[in-house]
């Protein structure tokens, strides 16, 4: 990633700044032009003016003053017209999804202006990259920590109380055999929940067996925790990929779940995982409420996410006809770490 964001500053061009002045000059310039040669037609016309302004004489100065101004509207329009696309590519700035760039006309004092504009958006987006890359990571790290501790020191001691109980339960009397088993069931519950917790922060069969079966996993989690929610699959077996790429995709899915879980008040819901040798797409789509009124943490975290890939995140929301979120990640990204 430094290598990336030290890239795009040393692309900045270094050029001397246009004065205050130019375009106070440019303005200057096409207006003078503009009635000199008004001027010169005039001039060289048979038409004339008597000291004293005829009726028959009035006609032909307005008619001249109306191509003098037509004229200098029509060039000050065309000589200003990069600005309107320049402050349009303003109000579309937005790091998360990408920002066009402003296309770079034939003019010293515009191209100057628009490549300072360029530059600054390709900065902008490469050290947004580079911190959203560094925030993720060290998200992923307190999280493969949180859940390698609930694992190894939480989930070992509800194991030991466990069998301490089942113990004490074998010699306990006859009339506390019935709390101690509820003791037990309660303990068993909160070791299946924190053994649950800490797969969802770092599921090890990501790791060990790739994508496919990590989304499966996932999508038998929802069967079994989601009241009311069918969920239906296509997964192709396309084998290991980039683990970066394994671990966005995984992401984004996971959050699309939970928020289907939590806010879309769906019946069904699919996800497919396709790909065409050069781009994976990941569709996760639901029939529910179709409601985003706003973008929350969620959807921005997957927007970030994607970005660490240079994938494209897609969202279609109807309200009434559920949600559509696609995530096409080439398979091939320049990469970012």
């Amino acid at each position: 990633m430094d290598g990336r964001v030290g890239s795009a500053i040393n692309r900045v061009r270094v050029r001397t700044p246009v004065p205050g002045g130019a375009l106070f000059r440019r303005v200057v310039f096409i207006n003078g032009l503009v009635f000199a040669l008004g001027t010169l037609v005039l001039a060289l016309s048979p038409a004339s003016v008597s000291s004293r302004v005829r009726l028959t004489e009035i006609p032909v100065l307005l008619i001249g003053l109306a191509v003098i101004l037509t004229a200098n509207a029509l060039l000050l329009r065309s000589s200003l017209a990069p600005i309107d696309e320049l402050i349009a590519s303003m109000h579309r700035v937005d790091p998360l999804r990408g920002t066009t760039r402003v296309r770079e006309r034939g003019n010293g004092d515009w191209s100057h202006l628009i490549d300072t504009f360029n530059t600054m958006v390709e900065r902008l987006e490469a050290e947004r990259s580079a911190a959203s890359t560094s925030a993720l990571a060290a998200q992923e790290n307190e999280r493969q920590r949180i859940a390698r501790e609930l694992h190894d020191e939480i989930g070992q001691s509800l194991t030991v109380a466990l069998l301490r109980l089942r113990r004490t339960a074998d010699q306990a009397p006859d009339e506390l055999h019935d709390d101690l088993h509820e003791v037990q069931e309660t303990v068993r519950a909160c070791l299946d929940e924190v053994r649950g917790i800490a797969r969802r922060l770092r599921p090890d069969v990501l790791e060990d067996l790739g994508l496919p079966s990590a989304l499966a996993a996932l999508c038998n989690e929802f069967d079994t925790t989601t009241v009311g929610a069918t969920i239906a699959r296509d997964i192709d077996d396309l084998g290991r990929v980039d683990p970066d790429i394994e671990l966005v995709c995984y992401r984004v899915a996971q959050e699309c779940l939970t928020n289907v879980a939590r806010h879309a008040h769906a019946t069904r819901v699919g996800l497919t995982l396709t790909t065409d040798n050069t781009t994976l797409l990941l569709r996760v789509h639901d029939n529910g409420a179709g409601t985003i009124t706003r973008e929350g943490a969620g959807i921005r975290g997957m927007r970030e996410r994607a970005l660490l890939v240079e994938a494209v995140l897609n969202l279609d929301a109807e309200p009434g006809c559920g949600t559509d979120i696609r995530l096409a990640i080439p398979l091939h990204p320049r990469r970012l770490s």
